[in-house]
């Protein structure tokens, strides 16, 4: 099997690109490719499906166990012949940024995965050795394979590249010269998701040609050949109960992993548009509201009335939940759009949402139960991640995060036993007993209504 991860020594330069050139090519040669994004980001891995026609899968060393992760890169790595895994931010960068704990290098280290560097040579050249050497030599295996320049013009290439290869000892294996396809923008959470890109299909097509043109396609596999890994079984299939899922351009943000976690616990997850449909799934037991882009569909949102009614119906006759930031921005009575109007939305929860200007509460953190409830017990941890532009009046009180890295908490979440609703991003795949507890509640629900509440027009 073909393996390889994408990283490079800082974020902007041009990882994205280049994995979305290298799936698109390889798929274009007949290849059945898999992707991977290594740690949290929701984003990339939109763009790896919408070249794949697949899901692409999140791997992350912080919200799972190393055992865990290898067991998700094997399972899902089934029935392909290649696999390319995205890294994140700089090559050793990690939780706090001053380890490698969950950085790109732990996972490859964790996989044994073959490392293609991608550099952009703006404003250096012989600099990029030294560089390339810093890397290499960082740690004792740094798995360095292979070099790739992006943004590079092809006569800087042809001095670049042997300079590279005699100073580093690492094979340059091609480039991708600069190109208005390949200008991805960015806004407050990152790139523009993958579906509001104008003209992705033809953006990737561009893609996948000038890599057949210029990069090596054949010398990357023949250095990034592995053998198969083997897959556990999946548990036994059980009765499925129906979860509601939010899943439409404001509600986005849903781990895949999470997804098949809920599964195999027992769950049928039923996907509805809180932008569109007037009213949850029929015969729903649980609802599962995701992180996304709520704050610019909020008119949107809360034009629709009658989903707003039927999710606060819902709540208020106790269909079990999990509302995690986006969604559980949804929840609370108003939210303010990009332009600072606050909108109605559900009104199950207190607070008023509204915009900060700036990135809240960013990054890896613990968050510890304080109180029974749903899906912890109190005193239970687990690991999660926030990353939000926008903030609540009021956060709940029934939980207390903790910054991996210094001495930084703060309370929140409103939970109960039918509720989980915070701004904290949760990673089921990595803490399966989530998904079971949730699914046992939908089941009880299920056992005691019947059917889900009867939803208004």
């Amino acid at each position: 099997m073909i393996e390889c991860m994408i990283a490079a020594p800082q974020s902007g330069g041009g990882k994205t690109v280049m994995t979305c050139a290298l799936l698109a090519a390889l798929k274009h040669q007949g290849h059945r490719v898999c992707a991977f994004k290594c740690g949290p980001d929701y984003i990339d891995p939109m763009f790896h499906r919408a070249v794949l026609g697949v899901d692409s899968h999140n791997l992350d060393l912080f919200l799972s166990e190393e055992a865990t992760v290898r067991s998700l890169y094997a399972r899902y790595t089934q029935g392909h012949d290649v696999a390319v895994c995205e890294g994140v931010m700089g090559f050793y960068d990690g939780v706090g940024g001053t380890t490698t704990r969950a950085s790109a290098w732990h996972l490859a280290e964790v996989l044994d995965l073959p490392v293609l560097l991608v550099l952009r040579p703006k404003g250096a050249s012989l600099t990029l050795a030294a560089i390339i050497q810093g890397l290499k030599h960082f740690r004792p295996n740094s798995h360095l394979a292979g070099i790739l320049l992006n943004d590079c013009k092809p006569m800087l290439y042809q001095t670049l590249a042997p300079m590279l290869e005699r100073e580093t000892g690492l094979p340059v294996l091609g480039y991708l010269p600069p190109m208005e396809e390949a200008c991805l923008e960015s806004r407050h959470l990152g790139l523009y998701t993958a579906g509001e890109v104008r003209n992705l299909a033809a953006r990737i097509r561009a893609l996948s040609e000038q890599a057949e043109k210029t990069v090596d396609l054949s010398r990357i596999q023949a250095l990034c050949m592995r053998p198969e890994r083997r897959a556990k079984g999946n548990r036994a299939s059980v009765t499925e109960v129906p979860l509601a899922v939010a899943r439409d351009e404001a509600f986005c943000f849903c781990y895949a992993e999470t997804l098949d976690a809920l599964r195999a616990a027992g769950a049928e997850p039923v996907f509805f548009s809180p932008l569109r449909d007037k009213k949850l799934p029929a015969g729903c037991a649980g609802l599962y509201l995701p992180g996304g882009y709520p704050e610019l569909h909020a008119e949107e949102l809360s034009r629709n009335e009658a989903m707003r009614r039927a999710v606060k119906e819902a709540l208020e006759q106790g269909i079990p939940t999990v509302a995690e930031c986006g969604g559980f921005l949804y929840l609370g009575r108003t939210l303010e759009d990009d332009q600072g109007t606050a909108w109605p939305m559900a009104g199950s929860l207190p607070g008023q949402g509204y915009r900060t200007g700036r990135l809240v509460r960013f990054g890896y953190a613990e968050l510890t139960a304080k109180t029974d409830s749903m899906l912890l017990r109190a005193g239970e941890t687990v690991p999660i991640h926030e990353f939000h532009y926008w903030d609540s009046t009021q956060n709940g009180t029934d939980c207390v995060v903790q910054k991996t890295m210094g001495r930084r908490q703060w309370e929140c979440g409103f939970v109960s036993q039918n509720l989980f609703a915070s701004f904290a991003h949760l990673y089921m795949a990595g803490a399966p007993q989530l998904a079971e507890r949730f699914v046992a509640a939908a089941r009880r629900y299920e056992r005691k209504r019947g059917t889900c509440p009867k939803q208004s027009n």
